[in-house]
């Protein structure tokens, strides 16, 4: 017997982000921002906003280019 569609985890298999942590990531989040005290309630944790970050390669490719076009235009003292 298969499972069901609407039981299947789609997250592991599209690779979209969770809006909600888990209590245990929550309390690993934020000690590793340092933001964690000794003997504080797991209870009643603030939210943590996800966000996914998306490389701007085009960006850096003008950048580079911008910066080599100078030099490659001015000709060598002869």
């Amino acid at each position: 017997m298969s499972i069901h569609a609407s039981l299947r985890t789609s997250q592991s298999a599209s690779g979209s982000l969770r809006n909600v942590l888990k209590r245990h990531e929550r309390v690993r989040h934020m000690m590793a921002n340092g933001l964690w005290v000794d003997g504080r309630s797991v209870f009643g944790l603030p939210k943590i906003k996800q966000m996914k970050m998306k490389a701007r390669k085009a960006a850096k490719e003008k950048e580079g280019a911008a910066g080599e076009t100078p030099a490659a235009a001015t000709p060598p003292a002869a």
